[in-house]
């Protein structure tokens, strides 16, 4: 599993892969992706939408959609199943990871599908080229397929408080965890999943936007004092910075990651 490439990597090889710009903003920033995208990118990047590649028939925001619609998504993309695809974006909730995550549930190849480690951010501080040119591109013929194993629904999350089968680590920030913040979803309430463990994604990152060292990213899974014969899965807001710490684990451990997809947009609804 290549889960990060650095920008070094990337610049090397940047007409070898598919990249794709992933950045997806939480709404209260007033930010729009895809009008920055247009403005300044990496160059030979495709604008990819989560949200219109989500779900559209959810009231939850960006819950995985049907095979089906993601096969035509990526088809409509020119992304084919042998394409090495490198994710990058220029959110502050790093949402490139989701986007990672939603690519092994449709089961691409887990050996061609990456993250730009620093993102964006350490692109353009590196003065690493950029463009504001659309890239074209020819549609192709994606089959998706999907591995339920790694998604959550509410009922076994319900179920999970009962038999604690799992650890559910939530990597929204403390404040948040605790109830002390107020959610940015004003239909959502305060607090967290009972017996849900707190590991803010922010913690995994460093001042430059990479993931840190395995090691590191070891230590701060230990800290939490997990038992070690359950397997993890990950919550959050959205079900974007789970994806954070499940790359993060995958990186300790090479296991794909297993998310609650609702996440606490559907858990803590008033």
């Amino acid at each position: 599993m290549k889960n990060l490439v650095s920008t070094d990597w990337l610049e090397k090889n940047l007409h070898k892969v598919k990249i794709l710009d992933a950045t997806w903003h939480m709404p209260h920033t007033k930010r729009n992706a895809l009008v920055e995208f247009s403005k300044n990118h990496i160059e030979n990047s495709i604008f990819f939408d989560l949200d219109k590649s989500s779900n559209q028939n959810s009231s939850l925001p960006h819950m995985l959609p049907s095979k089906e619609y993601w096969a035509e998504t990526l088809s409509n993309l020119g992304i084919k199943n042998s394409d090495h695809v490198i994710i990058y974006d220029n959110s502050d909730v790093l949402s490139s990871c989701r986007v990672w995550y939603n690519f092994l549930y449709f089961e691409h190849n887990p050996n061609l599908v990456s993250v730009l480690d620093g993102g964006f951010r350490k692109w353009l501080k590196e003065n690493k080229n950029t463009s504001h040119t659309l890239k074209s591109f020819s549609k192709s013929n994606y089959q998706a397929f999907e591995n339920t194993e790694m998604v959550l629904s509410k009922d076994q999350i319900n179920l999970n408080i009962k038999n604690k089968k799992f650890e559910l680590i939530d990597a929204r920030s403390e404040e948040r965890f605790k109830g002390i913040q107020p959610e940015p979803r004003p239909e959502i309430k305060s607090g967290n999943i009972l017996g849900s463990k707190n590991l803010p994604f922010t913690v995994l990152i460093n001042e430059d936007n990479t993931f840190k060292k395995k090691f590191e990213l070891k230590s701060l899974f230990t800290n939490l004092e997990l038992d070690p014969n359950k397997d993890m899965a990950f919550t959050c807001g959205s079900g974007v910075t789970a994806s954070i710490l499940g790359l993060a684990n995958s990186i300790i451990s090479g296991k794909n990651p297993v998310i609650y997809d609702g996440s606490w947009s559907e858990y803590g609804l008033k």
